[in-house]
């Protein structure tokens, strides 16, 4: 990538992008700028990823070939406010922001603009997002294929329907804080059961992270695997009864579900 990247916001996700970036080799320290509100942010960006930094989001936007909008959705209509009339018009925008549709964005730039809309997750700060985009009808094909490879220096990335993207934020954009909770609990259990707390993170993350291994490279239906884990009359399969009783598949529906709904509500709020 030959771009100017600028990030409109230097928060968690800005700062796991520009790390897939640059570790990728997909751009240099020296194209990229970052914005954020406090000096104290910025300099602590710049010291970790030796990159530009500015308070100054026109300044930051100015000369920028690919601009990421990575600040919260309450704050798009001031952001876009502030540098809409210095974005140059082929550039290409990239909103990583829950509930802000592609519409919506548009409307607030009020004027023809290249836009991808793009849901990355937490992973992305150890190099295993799963990130869903999609793009308006001005972008082309090589941008978007741009588009995917940045994504990709930081995990995985999929081209969707905007119609899908408020079921992404449920299954893919929150879902790490539902299997962080799940590994609390496993955790706790063994905790109650003798084994020291660093040693239960340890045993339950790692189970977790080997599971979606599984899921991801035998290409087997999760029941099976499921299925090959649970000897008859086994310990495995009397867990699976408990939990089966108590409804956790039910209360993953209902939460998941829930997610999606407050998704579709912001959108529907935005639009």
């Amino acid at each position: 990538m030959k771009q100017n990247i600028t990030f409109i916001g230097g928060g968690n996700m800005a700062g796991a992008i520009i790390r897939g970036l640059l570790a990728s080799g997909l751009a240099d320290a020296e194209q990229i700028t970052a914005t954020a509100k406090s000096e104290q942010t910025c300099s602590a960006l710049a010291e970790r990823y030796c990159i530009r930094t500015t308070q100054d989001n026109r300044t930051a936007a100015s000369g920028a070939d690919l601009v990421f909008l990575a600040v919260k959705p309450g704050l798009f209509p001031q952001v876009i406010g502030e540098i809409r009339d210095c974005i140059k018009p082929d550039a290409l925008i990239v909103s990583i922001a829950a509930g802000q549709s592609i519409a919506a964005i548009e409307a607030l730039f009020a004027a023809p603009i290249k836009l991808i809309r793009a849901m990355p997750n937490t992973p992305a700060l150890v190099g295993e997002a799963m990130s869903a985009l999609c793009a308006n009808a001005q972008v082309t094909e090589p941008e978007l294929a741009l588009a995917v490879s940045l994504f990709e220096s930081f995990g995985k990335c999929r081209v969707i329907e905007e119609s899908w993207m408020d079921a992404v934020i449920g299954v893919s954009g929150s879902s790490p804080a539902y299997v962080f909770l799940l590994i609390e609990a496993m955790a706790d259990a063994a905790v109650a059961d003798g084994i020291p707390r660093s040693a239960a993170y340890e045993f339950a993350a790692q189970a977790v992270l080997g599971a979606a291994k599984m899921v991801l490279e035998t290409g087997l239906h999760p029941g099976v695997l499921k299925d090959q884990v649970c000897s008859p009359g086994g310990t495995t399969i009397e867990a699976v009864a408990v939990l089966e009783q108590e409804g956790l598949r039910s209360a993953v529906i209902k939460g998941q579900r829930a997610c999606v709904q407050k998704a579709r509500r912001m959108s529907a709020k935005e639009s």
